[in-house]
């Protein structure tokens, strides 16, 4: 079915950078943990440390899943992603230094905790 336009519609991004005041959107997802049910949208500088992922955000985001209780970053394996790519992070570094952009998608699984419904 074909269809008529009137003229061009301008593309209006809602959710670009400079929307975001010096921050940068970043999703972050505890790949099988569904207590959580969606991946966290958080706004964040990129100069940030990507270690304050591990001790600042992830507590605050996860504490109500059953496994936060036995996560433990020095004794846990967690495989980390930044886009789909594994990754190792340089937790000393900023999420910039370590590949997270606008819009980055960082997930981390921890294969000895599978969740409430299981990885």
């Amino acid at each position: 079915m074909a269809i008529q336009s009137i003229g061009e519609y301008p593309i209006i991004m809602k959710d670009s950078v400079d929307k975001f005041h010096g921050n940068q959107l970043v999703y972050l997802y505890w790949y099988g943990h569904r207590v959580v049910s969606s991946p966290r949208a958080l706004p964040l500088p990129p100069e940030m440390p990507f270690g304050a992922i591990v001790s600042d955000l992830i507590p605050i985001t996860y504490k109500i899943e059953p496994d936060f209780k036995d996560l433990d970053f020095d004794k846990t394996e967690v495989i980390w992603e930044i886009d789909g790519k594994v990754v190792v992070p340089d937790f000393s570094k900023s999420l910039k230094e370590n590949g997270v952009g606008h819009k980055s998608f960082i997930t981390f699984t921890t294969p000895s905790l599978t969740g409430k419904v299981g990885a």
